[in-house]
């Protein structure tokens, strides 16, 4: 995991300085027309940043942002640029875990110096960067967060985080000297089992979900509480659980419900709220412990 001495580096940097900003599409595309608005747009509200694309992000096969090889080697190629202070996932969707391990075998001393920004199917590298102490991790705002209603000021609120390490963009509940981790619920249930999954031994554990009836999500938190009820998990803290299909049948019970049962019956402590989810209030979370 992060050390303490290199998230030290990444706290004391000198933001006012040009900060290089890689951008990949590890899972699905980014349209050209939308890289090019979203320059535009931050020359004026961040001219310390400079965003570089990577073609990758504009390339499409089938569902995917480009052959798994091909995504593989623009974040490679990017994660190993010294010239580089972070690398931003464009968007999410399904693809990362498909290529993350391939990522890991060929990252070198350079990917180590950079912050990885990004959330939903890019929990698969975050917590596979995370597990391998390669970087700083946080569950944060995306490029095409831009697309959603007033979504300028959720990149507006990534790019404070990556640019400035601005503690505003910070979800409220994040306090220096614990551990967090954030992730949307059906991508940590699907890495549960794999060497994706890091140590979350008194962690914070943050979930959010999408677009999925309550009885999958109660599925999958079932998945996640009964493998972590042993790891040590400092509690979990509920996002936003937003845009649930309407099932032919009441489910019976509401997701903070949901959890708040399965937490009890696997002794995790819950938390309540956090301000995390797909929308433009999403907020970030830095993984491990902020420093002192």
């Amino acid at each position: 995991m992060a050390s303490t001495a290199f998230w030290q580096l990444c706290w004391g940097k000198n933001f006012m300085k040009q900060v290089r900003i890689g951008i990949c599409a590890p899972s699905t595309p980014l349209y050209e027309e939308e890289a090019q608005q979203l320059v535009d747009s931050i020359g004026k509200s961040h001219p310390q940043a400079e965003l570089v694309f990577h073609d990758q992000c504009f390339a499409i096969e089938g569902h995917f942002a480009g052959k798994d090889d091909l995504r593989c080697s623009a974040f490679v190629s990017l994660a190993n640029d010294p010239s580089l202070d972070a690398i931003w996932f464009a968007r999410g969707g399904y693809g990362a875990a498909r290529i993350a391990d391939s990522i890991l075998a060929q990252l070198g001393p350079a990917a180590r110096n950079k912050t990885y920004m990004g959330y939903s199917d890019g929990g698969n590298l975050l917590g596979a960067l995370y597990k391998a102490g390669i970087g700083v991790q946080a569950h944060g705002p995306m490029p095409v967060d831009m697309r959603r209603d007033g979504g300028m000021v959720a990149v507006e609120r990534g790019l404070d985080w990556l640019v400035h390490r601005d503690k505003a963009a910070l979800e409220p509940h994040v306090e220096t000297g614990q551990k967090y981790a954030a992730f949307n619920l059906m991508t940590l249930a699907m890495m549960v089992g794999t060497p994706l999954l890091p140590d979350l031994k008194g962690h914070v554990l943050m979930i959010e979900e999408i677009a999925e009836y309550l009885y999958a999500f109660d599925r999958a938190l079932f998945n996640v509480t009964t493998y972590l009820a042993d790891k040590g998990l400092a509690g979990i803290r509920l996002g936003r659980v937003s845009d649930v299909p309407e099932n032919n049948r009441p489910f019976g019970e509401e997701a903070e419900e949901i959890v708040q049962r399965l937490c009890n019956r696997y002794a995790i402590p819950y938390l309540g709220s956090a301000d995390i989810g797909h929308d433009v209030d999403n907020k970030v979370v830095p993984f491990g412990a902020l420093p002192d």
